[in-house]
């Protein structure tokens, strides 16, 4: 079996640093960093004693630190393994807009005041839009991703579990969209405290799906060790989608219910 299948995944995708390309070198060292900030956010609150609740919470530093560096090291991950056209370009704005989002979320909360739905001023007027703008630029990269996926390349039960992860990933996005666009229109509308109170009800659907893009192709990378023929691993893929689709619907029941 180690003869047969190592070979196969060294050749279909780079698995270690020296076969990794360029613009995928550079994302996973923004990712460990942005990983790394989140990391060192949640060490100053359990020092520091400080509130993990509300707006202006270094939580929020946290959380954008890790989950911005998980998203975009698994993002690169998954698609080495294909034949993607116009890679550098999707991959270098994909990485630029994780940064912006995860910097201008640590510095508000830094600053004490809120990232989102913060028209206070006119800069974190600014702030927030380029907040906005910066979601929007990770959808439409996702977007060109799964239109990259959908070109058959590579192993058909890697391209599988890919497939899933983009759309899995594309819910989160979409969610998070529509939880930044009922909180500016509350807080717009005068009802600042009321966005910041509804904006986190989506929170729980929004957080599985964005990481449908790391479970599911782990997986189905991992079953190429196994002596599992072709057609045996795309159902175990299978079976792994249908249980993370269970669990998305049930992250959706609970963020709506």
């Amino acid at each position: 079996m180690t003869t047969t299948v190592l070979p196969v995944a060294a050749r279909e995708g780079p698995l270690t640093w020296s076969g990794a390309r360029r613009e995928e070198r550079s994302a996973y060292l923004v990712a460990a960093i942005l990983f790394a900030s989140g990391i060192v956010h949640v060490i100053v609150l359990l020092v520091t004693g400080r509130t993990w609740i509300g707006p202006v919470s270094l939580r929020k530093a946290a959380t954008f630190g890790l989950s911005f560096g998980l998203t975009l090291a698994s993002v690169t991950w998954a698609l080495s393994f294909l034949a993607i056209r116009r890679r550098a370009l999707l991959l270098g704005l994909f990485t630029a807009a994780c940064v912006t989002e995860t910097l201008l979320v640590t510095m508000q909360a830094w600053r004490g005041v809120p990232s989102h739905f913060n028209f206070e001023t006119p800069f974190d007027s600014a702030v927030s839009m380029t907040l906005a703008a910066g979601g929007g630029v990770i959808i439409v990269t996702a977007l060109g991703f799964a239109a990259s996926v959908a070109r058959p390349s590579g192993d058909p039960v890697l391209r599988l579990a890919i497939r899933f992860g983009i759309g899995s990933l594309l819910v989160a996005l979409g969610t998070g969209a529509a939880m930044i666009a009922d909180g500016v229109t509350k807080s717009r509308g005068g009802h600042p405290q009321l966005a910041y109170d509804t904006a986190g009800q989506l929170k729980p659907l929004h957080a599985v799906a964005m990481h449908g893009i790391l479970v599911v192709p782990a997986l189905a990378w991992a079953l190429r060790f196994t002596p599992w023929s072709e057609r045996t691993r795309i159902r175990a893929v299978w079976a792994a989608i249908a249980v993370y689709s269970v669990a998305i619907a049930a992250a959706a029941v609970s963020s709506l219910g």
